[in-house]
């Protein structure tokens, strides 16, 4: 699983908005230049956030984007599902194989025959649907805020360190 550049340029163009020391806006000329990204490219990617709640564009002369919402309420995950969409990673493709008949069938146990849901299930289905859910929760748990606050931290300690040098 790899997920696509536009995530990664989503991600860095949020996090330069929500780093930005001025209190106004950033335009896409200078948004596109910190990322390395090409203006028109940034600007598709900059529509999606912008119709999903994530960036509120300033119109006018010196207009440009800002963030819609504070960092700590953009989550990873809300990025990638904007960018990648809701699409499930992992879809088992032997449905119809007598191995796929073997994982999702306990045979004849009594099991079985008293709880018909347990015949749909395949197993490593079930792990992947499992992996995937550890993943939307990871990044859920991580927001454009709490890599600001990180990047912050680290900023503090090299200062810290540099300054118990004299």
């Amino acid at each position: 699983m790899q997920f696509s550049k536009s995530t990664d340029y989503a991600l860095h163009a949020l996090v330069h908005l929500g780093n930005s020391s001025s209190l106004s806006n950033i335009g896409i000329k200078e948004l596109s230049s910190s990322i390395g990204v090409s203006e028109s490219y940034l600007s598709k990617i900059m529509s999606k956030l912008r119709q999903n709640g994530m960036v509120r564009a300033v119109p006018g002369v010196n207009g440009g984007y800002e963030l819609a919402r504070p960092a700590e309420q953009i989550s990873f995950l809300d990025v990638v599902q904007v960018i990648e969409g809701n699409q499930q990673l992992f879809e088992c493709s032997h449905a119809n194989s007598r191995l796929h008949e073997l994982l999702t069938h306990e045979g004849d146990a009594p099991l079985c025959q008293e709880h018909p849901e347990h015949h749909s299930i395949c197993l490593i289905e079930k792990v992947m649907d499992g992996a995937e859910q550890h993943l939307y929760q990871y990044l859920k748990e991580h927001t454009i805020g709490s890599i600001l606050d990180e990047a912050a931290k680290r900023c503090n300690h090299k200062g810290n360190k540099e300054g118990n040098k004299e």
